[in-house]
């Protein structure tokens, strides 16, 4: 009777589940690609192979009219610049007043508790959208980019994270720091904050990412069109094409590309430049999402 190998059959049962796991993150993953794929290939394709419904998750007979719309449309390209600055003080402003009030709390801090009560209690309960936009009216922030960077300035989430990664850094390096006499700032610029970039860089670009996606705060504070951010005018195109304008052009020119041609283009034009962000922070993202997901 021949023995049966243990470390065989385990590894072929490892085999197997790795297998497994591999064909079901493909189709997950091919699922999550397929609409953006789908955007894609209808801003590319021609006005024909989009009407006869041929389109899927590849362009038919490309076609860039919808992108020289775009480009040619002053106020996307306005509204693209600003939302790259508003994305790009709101992460600097958000991350800058996160760390200044993570560093204390993830100390011994006297009154500490009491502190981190009153920013948790923020994160279940809110005064609502009537009394936000009442605050806002009332400081005279509306029709100011203010509104879209001082409300949301600090998430108390993120700074819990931070709280959380500041904590598992070795407590002897910065004991040995302040016996050197090094104060508090020096001890946070010199060897704290170098020691938390994969912690900063994940926050930036969750800070980034909320900030860019931000919508129903600039659809209600608002209201002056030089001052739209890319996902506002993005809104502005899809409901402008339900009446064949997608652009709000007029006079004499024609309209030579269809509307669904126009929403997928405008989509894309406002999703590219924050996936184009991931690269620059993926060796810091991947070691940053499991912060605070272990506790010692």
């Amino acid at each position: 009777m021949k023995a049966i190998n243990p470390k065989r059959t385990v590894s072929s049962e490892a085999g197997v589940f790795e297998l497994i796991n591999t064909v079901i993150i493909a189709v997950l993953v091919i699922l999550c690609l397929a609409p953006l794929l789908h955007i894609a290939s209808m801003s590319l394709s021609s006005n024909r192979a989009i009407l006869s419904g041929e389109v899927t998750v590849f362009p038919l007979e490309i076609n860039f009219e919808a992108y020289q719309k775009i480009f040619q449309d002053a106020s996307m390209i306005r509204s693209l610049l600003l939302s790259l600055g508003l994305t790009a003080s709101y992460t600097a402003l958000s991350m800058l007043m996160t760390v200044f009030a993570a560093y204390p709390l993830s100390k011994r801090l006297k009154g500490g508790k009491y502190v981190m009560f009153l920013i948790v209690f923020t994160m279940f309960f809110s005064g609502g959208t009537i009394p936000d936009y009442l605050l806002i009216r009332g400081l005279h922030l509306t029709n100011h980019l203010g509104s879209l960077l001082l409300p949301t300035m600090i998430n108390p989430f993120f700074m819990i994270i931070l709280i959380t990664f500041l904590r598992s850094l070795p407590s002897g390096l910065l004991e040995a720091a302040e016996i050197d006499g090094s104060s508090h700032f020096h001890t946070l610029t010199r060897i704290v904050l170098p020691l938390s970039l994969p912690a900063l860089a994940t926050l930036s670009l969750f800070y980034a990412v909320g900030r860019w996606n931000g919508f129903m705060d600039a659809l209600m504070y608002i209201t002056d069109p030089k001052l739209y951010p890319i996902q506002l005018k993005l809104y502005q195109v899809v409901m402008n094409s339900m009446t064949n304008d997608p652009l709000s052009m007029q006079g004499d020119q024609v309209v030579s590309v269809l509307p669904e041609s126009i929403k997928a283009a405008s989509i894309m034009f406002a999703t590219v430049p924050i996936l184009l962000v991931y690269p620059w922070l993926q060796k810091y993202f991947i070691s940053g999402v499991m912060i605070g997901a272990v506790k010692e």
